[in-house]
C-alpha cells in the first residue's frame, strides 16, 4: 500500500472526532474546546455538525480524519503502546469559519504531538487509545519495527597545539 507521497507500507485508518465547546470561566474568552472522543464508525455528517446541546455545552462531530502510521516512526508508536497508558493525540486549530475550530491532526506519535504542545493557539488533547486502534497499531509495529541500536559517537581527539599561541614571524627588514 502507498500513500499520496508514494511511501510504501503506510497504514491509513479513517476515523472521526467528537469535540465539546463549553463556557469559559475567564473574562477574556467566551468558551473553551476539548476533544471528547475518537470514533471508528461515525455518521456521514459534515464537519462541525452539532450533535447535542445541554447546560451550555455543545457536542460537535469535529470531522473525519485519517490516522497515518509510517514505518519510520514505529519506535515512537511502540513506546506509546507499550507504556502504562497508551494515548491518541488530537489537534484542533482555530479557524475563521464557524464554530471557530478545524480538525487538524490525529496521531499516535508522542513526538509529533509534542510539536504542537507549545506552538500558537492549537488545542492539543490526549485521549486514552481506543480499542479499535490498538490492534492495528500493534500489528503495524510487529510488521515494520526494526530495533535501532544505540551508537555512541566518538569525538575526534583534540589537537592541543591547534589552539596554542603562535609566534608571529619577525619582520627583519
Amino acid at each position: 500500500m502507498s500513500d499520496a507521497f508514494g511511501t510504501p507500507d503506510t497504514l491509513r485508518i479513517d476515523l472521526a472526532v467528537v469535540a465539546e465547546r463549553r463556557p469559559a470561566t475567564s473574562r477574556w474568552i467566551d468558551h473553551v474546546w476539548r476533544v471528547v472522543e475518537v470514533l471508528e464508525d461515525a455518521p456521514a455528517l459534515p464537519p462541525w455538525t452539532e450533535l447535542r446541546q445541554e447546560a451550555g455545552r455543545t457536542l460537535f462531530l469535529a470531522g473525519h480524519a485519517t490516522l497515518s502510521l509510517h514505518p519510520t516512526d514505529t519506535d515512537n508508536y511502540k513506546h506509546n503502546l507499550e507504556g502504562p497508558d497508551p494515548r491518541v493525540w488530537v489537534v484542533l486549530r482555530p479557524a475563521d469559519a464557524a464554530p471557530g475550530m478545524v480538525l487538524h491532526l490525529v496521531t499516535l506519535d508522542p513526538g509529533e504531538a509534542h510539536l504542537y504542545a507549545d506552538v500558537g493557539n492549537d488545542t492539543l488533547e490526549s485521549l486514552p487509545l481506543p480499542a479499535f486502534l490498538h490492534a492495528p497499531a500493534l500489528d503495524f509495529i510487529a510488521r515494520h519495527h526494526k530495533d535501532r541500536g544505540f551508537h555512541k559517537r566518538r569525538r575526534d581527539r583534540a589537537d592541543p597545539e591547534a589552539l596554542a599561541r603562535r609566534q608571529r614571524p619577525r619582520d627583519d627588514s
